[in-house]
């Protein structure tokens, strides 16, 4: 997600003269089948920008008529960028999983902006909604975003694509060719070809991967037929034993812009097309670092790169987890500042008084001409959306495919079930229901962010109240969904349209109950931490004086090393003089 242009920092030079840009949005993991404890296939996505609003899309599927066109506008933007030819069929879509449960994520990586085509006609958004409406398999899917921007072009920067379904799953990474260059008046094809470039890995069964706003496919198996195919023989994509699949142009167009002059096998997409520097490991491979961390015990030897300090330590495109992963697990992977890591956010004199794990923007900062940064956690305040999709081939299609899916910052936010063949969007999540500049009571988005901006002002208190309720929410789910999936299953093998309607009653009856018990907690979380101080409880009643009124509260003193910063600061303006204190 890119609603505020992503660039990565231009080398160490750029970074110490203050010249600061940052990647502003998205992480996302990938998960295969023989990573994960059910045999699930998972993706996740934080879809992080300042004005995103967060909401849970929802296309029909649909018939068009021979000849229709559908219009493509940019997804950051709006911005209208042409048409294209309609297909006969279309898909239904919940969020960003398919009726197949083929689910797509993303993260801008940007790249070399030069080759940002302006006049090309799919966007980033359009290419991967267009491909969930389109597909049936992930595999088909990489195949409709080529053919999409080889015939229309492609109008984005570089973007990572996270490609899922019940069986496999993908990596796809791509980025365009430039602009069209005229000589008298004509494009010179010589200077321009529409489309774009890239690179397509299957994840290993038994391993994980991820991405964070920056290319992370370097070198990678050439055309063998087998294994590994090119664009040109793109047909082949769904033979089971190809892996690799690559724009057959991707080294020679690099040649042609004099971006690369060694051998073949030695090319490297990352390092062609989006250098790798110390903005990009610390800001974005730092975050998929973090996430790896929490289930490979193997990532203490890449801190150096996580930090920026050692680039040729270069962290894996995949790694294999020490465990199996549940779902929990892979939630927990998207709920993360560092803690417990030499980048941890809670621990430096920017967490203040109370521990937290936030910074607010501008990223990056000078003191004496000095240039200093914030971290940039997977968990942070401007998430508009998130999402864990989970795949699951032994059950039918509309009741294997789970978005599990919530709102606002990853820490903070309940990630509520929402089955892939549902017909209708809960109205706390419903598009529409508010927006960024309009507040409504009854939309999730504003209710969970009454909850998480709250929580900013006192973090290592309310965070504990919150996290109580987040754990019982999502445990009922769990425990609701392992009932659900045997009724719909059962219930799909003679009656199809009462199983979809079971489902869909199911997921609106979780977003409803989260709404509501969200509200409440918002309500308790005021009455107990108004003007900073803590209301005493016991049995989970706010505690009486012995009369008719609440009983004095709690005034926990700030920690001692920061009242020593206030000394430092003021030395004897806050002296106490008096008798006695």
């Amino acid at each position: 997600m890119k609603k505020i242009k992503v660039i990565a920092l231009i080398g160490i030079l750029a970074y110490m003269s203050g010249v600061f840009y940052y990647a502003q949005a998205c992480t996302n993991f990938l998960i295969t089948k023989g990573a994960s404890k059910d045999g699930s296939t998972m993706i996740t996505y934080a879809a992080d920008s300042h004005t995103l609003y967060g909401e849970l899309y929802f296309r029909p599927a649909a018939d068009h008529a021979a000849g229709s066109m559908f219009d493509v506008t940019e997804w950051d933007t709006g911005k209208p960028l042409g048409k294209i030819k309609q297909v006969l069929h279309t898909y239904s879509v919940v969020g960003n999983m398919n009726e197949h449960q083929v689910a797509i994520g993303e993260t801008t990586y940007t790249g070399r902006e030069e080759l940002q085509d302006t006049t090309g006609i799919i966007d980033y958004g359009s290419m991967m909604y267009l491909a969930l409406q389109r597909s049936k398999t992930a595999r088909e899917a990489i195949k409709v975003m080529a053919e999409l921007v080889a015939e229309y072009g492609y109008y984005s920067t570089g973007e990572s694509i996270s490609i899922s379904d019940p069986n496999e799953v993908w990596i796809f990474e791509i980025i365009g060719k430039g602009s069209p260059v005229y000589v008298n008046g004509k494009i010179d094809p010589k200077q321009y070809s529409k489309g774009a470039v890239w690179v397509a890995r299957r994840i290993p069964e038994g391993y994980i991967s991820g991405h964070a706003n920056h290319a992370r496919i370097t070198t990678f198996p050439l055309e063998n037929g087998k294994t590994s195919i090119s664009s040109k023989n793109l047909a082949k994509i769904f033979l089971p034993g190809v892996e690799t699949v690559y724009a057959y142009d991707v080294i020679s167009f690099a040649r042609q812009k004099k971006l690369f002059n060694g051998k073949d096998a030695e090319f490297d997409f990352s390092g062609t097309y989006a250098p790798l520097d110390f903005g990009g490991a610390r800001f974005s491979e730092a975050r998929v670092w973090a996430g790896f961390n929490k289930v490979c015990k193997d990532m203490i030897n890449y801190v150096d790169y996580a930090k920026g300090e050692n680039l040729t330590n270069r962290m894996p495109l995949w790694v294999k987890p020490d465990q199996k992963l549940s779902l929990q697990d892979v939630i927990g992977m998207m709920r993360d500042h560092y803690e417990g890591t030499p980048l941890d956010m809670t621990k430096d004199l920017g967490a203040g008084p109370y521990e937290s794990g936030y910074r607010w923007r501008p990223m990056t900062w000078k003191v004496d001409g000095v240039g200093y940064l914030h971290e940039r956690a997977i968990s942070t305040q401007q998430t508009g959306f998130s999402f864990v999709a989970q795949s699951r081939s032994w059950l039918p299609n509309p009741v294997g495919g789970i978005l599990w899916f919530g709102v606002d910052d990853s820490y903070t936010t309940v990630y509520v079930p929402m089955y892939c063949g549902i017909n209708k969007i809960p109205h706390p999540f419903e598009v529409g229901n508010g927006n960024m500049l309009k507040y409504s009571n009854t939309a999730a988005f504003w209710t969970f962010n009454q909850v998480s901006n709250y929580c900013y002002t006192r973090y290592n208190v309310m965070i504990k109240d919150i996290q109580k309720v987040q754990g019982e929410l999502e445990n009922r789910f769990a425990d609701g969904v392992a009932v659900a999936d045997k009724k719909a299953e059962e219930l799909y093998k003679t009656e199809p349209a009462k199983a979809i309607a079971m489902l869909t009653d199911f997921s609106m009856n979780q977003a409803n109950i989260t709404q509501r018990k969200w509200k409440e907690l918002y309500e308790y979380l005021l009455v107990k931490y108004v003007d900073g101080n803590i209301k005493k409880e016991k049995d989970g009643k706010f505690q009486l004086n012995g009369y008719t009124q609440p009983a004095f509260p709690n005034q926990p003193a700030l920690p001692e090393w920061y009242l020593k910063k206030i000394v430092e600061q003021t030395g004897d303006k806050l002296k106490y003089k008096g008798a006695s204190h």
